[in-house]
């Protein structure tokens, strides 16, 4: 039977076949980093928002919001302070990295604000246009037909659409071939439980916004080939049979001294 896949090791084997091999058949580890530390703060920060009650009400919405969100993200970072600590980072990069994740969550939050005031001016009330806008977050999707599993940071579901949206910290606000493949696979996967198509499927880019796609055919088919793709070439477990491919992104790999004996490579094909 194959093995489950997901979007991260379907995006992987199409990096690199011996990283794929590396990680999911022989299970190894990678390196801690604070951008997968601040990625977790991040997502549990968006996912507390919106389970925990509003407690700070001044009468001004957006102070309101934002006092909420940085409550948690306080918090959070607080409870993810000892895995920060072993990363071998000094007081000022960490205070730097705080302090762009407290910007990208206030941005995040403008956006809300945004979004509430405008179903507030069509009349409805803040507690109305608030459950509209709270996402079902962190659902996991297993399709046994497909052998592919994944977790949807957020989905929204009103007026009859379905718009699926995923959180990044991403530097530029682009939606990749990787993150396309990604959010196809999730949109199929939605498709798969519920029999519906979602509208629209996309990235919130922290730092600056938010961007879609339009859910067609193609975007399905290409995710469908995908996966079928990979299972046919995961079927074994030998080394041999998952070369090493040459990337721009082999200089951060965690095995690039293993692949290549090199600590830097800047000559690709």
């Amino acid at each position: 039977m194959p093995r489950v896949q997901s979007p991260s090791s379907i995006n992987t084997f199409k990096l690199c076949p011996r990283k794929y091999y590396y990680l999911y058949i022989e299970k190894r580890k990678t390196k801690p980093s604070i951008h997968l530390t601040r990625g977790t703060v991040v997502h549990e920060n968006l996912e507390q928002f919106f389970l925990r009650p509003i407690q700070h009400t001044t009468g001004l919405l957006e102070t309101d919001l934002a006092f909420h969100a940085l409550t948690i993200l306080k918090e959070r970072w607080l409870a993810n302070d000892e895995e920060v600590q072993s990363l071998g980072l000094t007081a000022a990069e960490i205070t730097s990295y705080k302090e762009e994740t407290t910007m990208m969550v206030l941005n995040w939050v403008r956006h809300l604000h945004k979004t509430l005031t405008q179903e507030m001016q069509e009349g409805r009330t803040l507690e109305k246009a608030f459950a509209r806008h709270t996402p079902r977050m962190e659902e996991q999707y297993i399709s046994q037909e497909l052998n592919v599993r994944g977790y949807i940071d957020a989905i929204h579901e009103r007026d009859g659409e379905v718009h699926i949206r995923d959180y990044k910290t991403s530097k530029h606000p682009i939606i990749s071939e990787e993150y396309k493949t990604q959010l196809g696979i999730y949109a199929l996967l939605y498709q798969r439980t519920h029999g519906i198509v979602p509208d629209t499927v996309g990235i919130f880019f922290l730092k600056h916004g938010e961007q879609l796609l339009q859910v067609n055919d193609a975007l399905l088919a290409a995710a469908d080939t995908d996966i079928r793709w990979v299972h046919e070439r995961t079927q074994t477990n030998e080394k041999q049979d998952y070369p090493k491919r040459l990337n721009p992104l082999c200089r951060f790999c965690d095995f690039n001294d293993e692949c290549w004996n090199q600590k830097e490579i800047t000559d690709y094909p």
